[in-house]
Formats: structure tokens, sequence, C-alpha cells
């Protein structure tokens, strides 16, 4: 019989995630010591996720590949000085947070591109990706508009909260090590997102 104070058997799902931190934390450590294939694999295994989150952030994909480019070279300039200590995700989506939020208030202070144009933009990046109807693909491109401009309406730490959560199945200790946050106020957060979201997008959902 197992003592009841004693930890719990890791699971498969918990030891995969262990074992991607510790092969993302060798890499870096190999960085450190300023090894570039080392470099380069992280990039390789980490760019569609900080792109991906970048774009959903500012709403759009015209900066998101300029910005995930400064994540990794900011992650680069940094090596010499990195302590796993935490997640290497964990840290490089810290990292992504900074830049993220710094160009949201740069872009409160200048004009932006106009809603339209920041569709035909996120239609140019999805068209053709796969084979549907005229009116399925319209309904698609509709919704996917509806979701991004509510996720858009958000306050940033909120909109970071949803999208770390909804799109990377960040669990809520390493959001709040992202945001500088108790778990109880990042479920708090996220309780309001959704309920914000909800009604953002209650046309659709009672449809």
């Amino acid at each position: 019989m197992i003592p009841p104070d004693s930890p719990q058997p890791e699971t498969d799902e918990e030891a995969e995630k262990r074992a991607l931190n510790d092969r993302d934390v060798g890499l870096m450590l190999r960085v450190k010591e300023g090894d570039n294939e080392a470099f380069e694999l992280l990039v390789e295994l980490h760019q569609s996720a900080v792109i991906g989150t970048v774009a959903k952030m500012l709403g759009g994909a015209s900066e998101a590949e300029d910005i995930a480019q400064q994540v990794f070279i900011r992650i680069w300039k940094s090596a010499k000085r990195y302590q796993p200590q935490a997640k290497f995700t964990t840290w490089m989506f810290t990292i992504t947070r900074n830049l993220v939020f710094n160009e949201t208030r740069r872009r409160k202070r200048k004009p932006t591109v106009s809603v339209e144009e920041r569709e035909e933009e996120s239609h140019q990046q999805v068209e053709d990706v796969h084979s549907t109807t005229p009116d399925e693909d319209a309904l698609h491109s509709e919704l996917e508009r509806a979701v991004d401009g509510a996720i858009q309406s958000l306050p940033e730490k909120q909109r970071l909260a949803v999208v770390l959560r909804r799109y990377e199945e960040m669990p809520y200790d390493e959001i709040g090590r992202v945001l500088s946050m108790s778990v109880p106020a990042v479920k708090s957060l996220l309780f309001r997102a959704r309920t914000q979201l909800k009604e953002s997008l209650e046309k659709y959902l009672a449809e």
C-alpha cells in the first residue's frame, strides 16, 4: 500500500513534458557555451509557437516573424546568463510577453492599419490551405475573424493568458510565471476573459 503522503506516480503526459523540457534545457546549456547548431535547433523547434502566439496577440502576421526573430535574438544574447530555474518554454514566453506588450504600447502611440486591411491580410495568410466550398470558406473566415477580433478586444494580460491556455495548452502555474501572477489570479483573469469572449461571440454561439 502506498503511504498517503508519498508522491503520485508520474503520468505518461507529465513524463513526456519533462523529457521535452530536459531536451530544451540541454540545448540551451549548449547555446550558453556558444553552440550555434543547438541554437538553430531550438529556433526550429519553437519558432512556430512563438510566431503563432505573437500573431494572435497582435491580430495579424505582418510583424509576427520580426518580433519572433527578436525573441530568439534575446535568447541568444541572454544565453551566458541562462539558469534553468524554470521551464525553458516559460522563460521563452516571458521574453515573448515583454516584446509583445512593448509592441502593443507602441501601436497605441501611433496609427495602425485599418480593420479591413488587417482582415485582407489575414485572408491572404489562410487562403488555399484546404479545399472547401465558397460558402463554407466564407463562414469559416467570418468565424475566424470574429474569434480573432474578440480576442483582440481583451486587455493584453487577458489576451496572452487566453492564447497561452487555448493554443499552447499551458498549465495555470506556467501562465502565472509568464505573467508574474499567482495561480488563483490567473484563473480569475481567464474567467473574466472567457466571460467577455462569450458576450462578444454570443451571435455565433447562438447559431
